[in-house]
């Protein structure tokens, strides 16, 4: 059996040490902070061992040996290692909100969090927009999560669904989501669909989701939902294959309605759905279940 390596990187608060759980509880051997410089002895190490599974975070910390990340990912696919890694991110608001909560001190800031002043909020903002730019490269490299409005339990499945898939095939990911809470900050393509007939204005139709028999139906006999949906896959048949020759490892496609409960989750069924047969596909559905306002 061929080793697989799980690197996870990203910003300090947005949900490492979730996902590394993740991968420990799934089997993988989990290395924390781990510098660069120790990742191909590791692994090397680990080969002789006979380890199949390994998962890696690395942050902030290993800075200054951050940029060799990308060439030691490479070298390793180069020993036909099956490696796949991500990026976990989220948004300052939402970053200085958890380190609020948790009262913890941001790996790059100065001022303790416990002077809880106007300093520390300013220090803390400074600490986060340094990490966005140190870790700029990295995340144009790897398969970025947001983590800005997930809970725990769908970064969990988010991590498990993606290293669930081979890492020989570029993996297409469709992912719902409303408007009203914005758009994922991971999306690759964009497509907006709140133009289209909306089950929300009908009674019977207004409770129930885009998986939903009754709603299934109400979309199918909208000729511009339709035309949406064929225009969606033309654009993406198109692009695949020169995406994946582009040794891309993941494209998510984000289809947004205002509620994110009918028009988009219906068309992300339908599409990957379509898509299955060509490519490894994933579904999300972010804002599926949440209460509309």
């Amino acid at each position: 059996m061929s080793m697989e390596i799980v690197l996870i990187t990203g910003m300090s608060g947005s949900g490492k040490t979730v996902a590394l759980h993740v991968l420990e509880d799934a089997g993988y051997f989990c290395v924390d902070n781990l510098p660069p410089e120790l990742l191909l002895p590791l692994v090397a190490l680990e080969r002789k061992k006979n380890s199949h599974q390994l998962a890696i975070a690395m942050d902030v910390r290993s800075s200054a040996s951050l940029p060799q990340v990308p060439a030691l990912l490479a070298d390793l696919r180069h020993q036909n290692i099956d490696v796949k890694f991500l990026f976990l991110d989220a948004s300052t608001d939402a970053l200085m909100r958890r380190f609020s909560e948790t009262r913890r001190k941001h790996p790059l800031s100065q001022i303790n969090i416990d002077t809880a002043t106007d300093d520390m909020s300013r220090a803390l903002v400074e600490a986060i927009e340094l990490e966005h730019k140190l870790l700029s490269s990295l995340r144009e490299h790897a398969h970025v999560i947001d983590t800005t409005l997930l809970r725990h339990a769908q970064l969990q499945d988010q991590v498990k669904s993606l290293v669930s898939v081979s890492g020989e095939q570029l993996t297409l990911v469709f992912e719902s989501f409303s408007f009203k809470r914005g758009i994922p900050g991971a999306a690759d393509y964009v497509f907006d669909v709140r133009m289209l007939p909306n089950p929300y204005y009908e009674v019977t139709l207004k409770p129930l989701t885009g998986k939903d028999k009754a709603v299934i139906e109400f979309l199918q006999e909208q000729p511009a939902v339709q035309q949406m949906q064929e225009q969606i896959a033309q654009f993406l048949n198109h692009w695949m294959g020169p995406l994946s020759r582009n040794h891309r490892s993941y494209v998510t496609v984000a289809i947004g309605c205002t509620g994110g409960q009918h028009r988009s989750v219906y068309l992300v069924e339908k599409l990957a759905a379509c898509f299955e047969s060509q490519w490894r596909t994933l579904k999300r559905h972010r804002d599926l279940g949440i209460a509309q306002q």
